[in-house]
């Protein structure tokens, strides 16, 4: 067959080779049936609910063994659907009322539920409702007496091809056999490109419907840097890739070594290299890499996936947690970045229709002082014996910034007369995200300690292109002269009113774009 170039988008990095295995969804015949005793079918549900549960729970636990804590809460949250009484309530009465089976009620309510999530219209939400479904997939199989769906059938390892992947899926795959996953949907915040990326294996998402074409054994070569897939590769193309993977692994396994050593370009121009992270394990993975510190700590780990905001005492403990790992390195630490895309069932947020441009992080926080202070204050205690530093997302004005800085006063004079031990200077600075800032940095530069800039939200605010929709990816491009010149703008603003500044987005990751980075 003559060779097929597909292209994606990149999902996680690295290169594979192999044979494809075309995952198809089975999909389920739901039969409407009238029944005599309702409460026998609810007993039914209930019995079908219990053993999903309990399934699980075992994934969890295979999930924190091969990824990490982060990608088992996914199936937490999976747990925490069975357990919605809106949901559950509203297939209790379907059967009672309408005298249907089990498997109608459940399969109908599913369905409604999903769809009015996935039509709140972002990458999130569409990942929130394809979660929906995967849960509701697992009820219906057990109602009507099926094993779970087999994934793990390739008997040889394979480039794993599918529509898209649910964290279920991607979790019962028998990791031997696994090259790489390429989805026809999804774009790169999608359930598969972070198991992906926590497997370390390459991912290619959004690469189309051609891609479900290929029949089962076609020769691939997968490029999760440049998000490529090649069926029926040519020798030359072949010869070609197996060299650059043998670069890369190469590159990466010299990387490794030197990884602690300073980095230092050639004309002797020293560069702080600091880690992003979301929690303890994440610190130790990055001072394994050589991290000189973190440059930013999301606090949202501590917030999501629960029913009551912790409390001041249950933040001071994460945050030790992480400072003790990074002892005396410096860790700066986001306050709060939450809004309409991420719901919090303890708050109010709402539902918006653009939430990128909505009530969110530092704007909800200011709006709720109390609920905020309870951070602050857990900041504060957390700082002695350490580099602590703090950062307000999302800042659009000079007021917003202030009225920020004076709730951190008002919880510094809560903390003190508690006789709380406070750390003698802590930075405070901004995430330069929100173009307004950018064009303003020299009035800003002036009332803060470092800037840091968030060039995923910066390109997404800069080229009015939502940063998860795959159909406008091509405008989600942060080396885009418009961005740099705003970043140019920042560094030399900071610079000349004496305070540092660093990049935070995914651009500081991104090899290709270091160099730029330095030369501004």
């Amino acid at each position: 067959s003559a060779m097929l170039k597909l292209k994606g988008i990149p999902a996680s990095s690295g290169f594979a080779t192999g044979p494809a295995f075309l995952y198809q969804d089975q999909e389920l015949q739901i039969e409407r049936r009238s029944v005599n005793d309702p409460g026998a079918e609810i007993e039914r549900l209930e019995r079908a609910l219990a053993a999903a549960r309990a399934q699980l729970a075992d994934i969890q636990t295979k999930a924190k063994a091969e990824t990490s804590a982060k990608e088992a809460a996914i199936f937490e949250a999976h747990a925490l659907f069975l357990e919605d009484p809106v949901l559950l309530k509203t297939v209790c009465t379907a059967i009672e009322n309408e005298r249907v089976n089990a498997e109608s009620a459940w399969s109908a309510a599913i369905e409604t539920y999903a769809r009015k999530i996935g039509a709140l219209g972002n990458e999130t939400f569409r990942a929130r409702a394809a979660d929906i479904r995967d849960v509701g997939q697992r009820v219906l199989r057990l109602l009507m007496g099926l094993g779970e769906a087999d994934l793990s059938t390739p008997t040889v390892p394979s480039v794993v091809l599918a529509r898209d992947l649910t964290p279920s899926d991607t979790v019962r795959l028998d990791k031997a056999l696994l090259l790489a996953l390429c989805t026809a949907e999804g774009g790169p915040t999608s359930h598969t490109a972070i198991l992906a990326k926590a497997l370390g294996l390459p991912a290619v998402v959004g690469v189309g419907p051609a891609l479900l074409d290929l029949p089962n054994g076609t020769p691939l070569l997968v490029d999760g840097d440049r998000g490529e897939v090649v069926a029926y590769p040519d020798q030359t193309t072949l010869q070609t890739f197996l060299a650059r993977s043998g670069q890369a692994s190469q590159r990466a396994q010299a990387e490794r070594k030197t990884a602690r050593e300073p980095a230092i370009t050639r004309d002797g121009h020293r560069v702080e290299v600091v880690a992003n992270v979301g929690g303890v394990e994440d610190a130790t993975t990055a001072l394994q890499f050589g991290a000189e510190g973190i440059g930013l700590l999301r606090t949202e780990f501590l917030y999501l996936g629960r029913e009551t905001a912790p409390d001041e005492e249950e933040q001071l403990a994460a945050y030790n947690a992480v400072l003790d790992v990074m002892g005396t390195r410096p860790v700066v630490v986001r306050t709060l970045d939450v809004g309409g895309d991420k719901e919090l069932a303890y708050l109010d947020l709402g539902h918006e229709a653009n939430p990128f441009l909505g009530w969110r992080a530092i704007r909800m926080c200011l709006d709720r002082p109390e609920f905020f202070k309870v951070q602050l204050r857990a900041l504060l205690r957390a700082s002695p014996g350490h580099n602590l530093r703090i950062m307000f997302p999302m800042i659009a004005t000079l007021d917003e910034l202030r009225r920020a800085k004076a709730l951190l006063d008002e919880a510094r004079r809560e903390v003190v007369p508690a006789n709380h031990p406070l750390a003698e200077t802590i930075q405070v600075g901004i995430m330069v995200e929100v173009p307004s800032v950018a064009v303003l940095a020299d009035l800003f530069a002036s009332e803060v300690d470092f800037f840091s800039i968030g060039t995923n939200d910066l390109t997404q605010y800069t080229m009015a292109a939502e940063r998860t929709n795959e159909r406008i990816a091509h405008l989600s491009d942060a080396c885009h002269p418009a961005v740099l010149r705003q970043v140019r703008r920042v560094i030399e603003a900071g610079h000349q009113a004496g305070i540092w500044v660093g990049v935070c987005g995914e651009l500081a990751g991104d090899p290709e774009a270091v160099p730029i980075l330095l030369g501004l």
